[in-house]
């Protein structure tokens, strides 16, 4: 999609645009209303002025944007090719364990009871173990602690969305 196309289509079809990247209706209403937009760092800076004026209410419908990982067999498809998926990229990725899978859903259910919302990491580049000690990792952490590392998750996937979307 062009930023033409962006900056020219009604009203709906913005607000269905920018709800790809980020499903915060507050976030979206703020980014539809901005256009035009005169170029990519435009719309770059306006989607991070915009997301540092969200409340938590904000983060959180933004985090319900979001496939909740807990379920062992969408797990095991999810991870199911890593290996080739990586291809190169990390010489020592392997598929995930049926161990790993498990492990998985167990601390993305144990995350969300502690935090209330699910589990947000950009995963971009992560295979199944690294997703694990991330959240491992995470769940040390207070809840105003955690939701700002989400926040900042949510902020690099919708700053990959827009990239994929422009």
């Amino acid at each position: 999609m062009s930023l033409h196309e962006v900056n020219t289509v009604d009203r709906d079809s913005a607000t269905h645009i920018f709800m790809q990247c980020c499903t915060s209706k507050h976030w979206v209403e703020k980014m539809v209303a901005d256009r035009p937009y005169n170029d990519f760092n435009t719309v770059r800076k306006a989607a991070d002025q915009h997301w540092d004026q969200m409340t938590e209410h904000d983060y959180l419908e933004a985090f319900e944007g979001h496939p909740k990982i807990g379920d062992v067999s969408s797990l095991k498809a999810k991870y199911a090719n890593t290996k080739a998926l990586a291809s190169g990229e990390q010489a020592g990725a392997n598929q995930a364990s049926d161990q790993i899978i498990i492990a998985l859903a167990d601390e993305n259910r144990a995350y969300e009871e502690k935090y209330g919302f699910i589990f947000i990491v950009c995963a971009t580049g992560k295979g199944a173990e690294d997703m694990l000690d991330l959240l491992r990792a995470r769940l040390k952490n207070d809840r105003h602690r955690e939701l700002e590392i989400a926040s900042e998750e949510q902020r690099k996937i919708f700053h990959l969305r827009l990239e994929k979307l422009l």
